[in-house]
């Protein structure tokens, strides 16, 4: 039976849309309930991380007006340069930490994010924050296309209920990328570095 090697990994935690404005609408995300519930285990694993010597990086929506994403049911928020796209006050943020404006769904996407990984040595990012079915999940399909490992940290990110969060994570708890397309808790992949 095939054992995957153990590896040590340096990775990079991400935190996707954290922003002002999506806790502060329910109307735009109905995902406030679940999303502030992780805040206490998402700043644990910031902390935490930080002091192993990772990067972490917020990677949040910076829309501009009459942004083309804007033409569908979504409504304008989290403009660029407005206090809305600013990161949640509630998250734990560090000097160091990194911000990264994103316009569209995956963290990836025409950001220097790459680059950015690449500098840090990263060769694993946990992906965490809102909304699991839609931007934590292409970001870390994203890393896998970009040859990084990913981790969708399961108590880190929410969804706008739990059945799509849990239904989403169930999807990729037993794929054919194990294990370098992973889920697990906070609490599992801190004692993994």
């Amino acid at each position: 039976m095939f054992a995957p090697e153990v590896r040590h990994m340096n990775p990079a935690i991400i935190v996707v849309d954290m922003v002002r404005d999506n806790f502060h609408d329910e109307d735009h995300l109905p995902i406030t309930a679940q999303a502030r519930a992780m805040i206490p285990a998402l700043n644990h694993l910031l902390r935490t991380a930080r002091s192993k010597g990772a990067p972490v990086i917020f990677a949040c929506d910076s829309f501009l007006e009459g942004d083309f994403i804007f033409q569908g049911r979504m409504k304008a928020h989290s403009l660029r340069g407005t206090p809305g796209a600013e990161v949640l006050d509630e998250l734990d943020r560090a000097p160091e930490d990194i911000f990264l404006p994103k316009r569209r769904f995956s963290a990836f996407f025409k950001t220097d994010l790459d680059m950015t990984l690449r500098l840090h040595e990263v060769d694993t990012v946990a992906v965490t924050g809102i909304a699991t079915h839609f931007c934590v999940l292409t970001t870390a399909l994203d890393a896998l296309c970009n040859d990084f490992r990913a981790v969708l940290l399961e108590d880190c990110c929410a969804g706008p209920t739990l059945e799509i969060h849990r239904r989403t994570l169930d999807n990729y708890r037993r794929n054919p990328l194990h294990p370098l397309l992973r889920v697990m808790d906070s609490l599992s992949f801190l004692e993994e570095f």
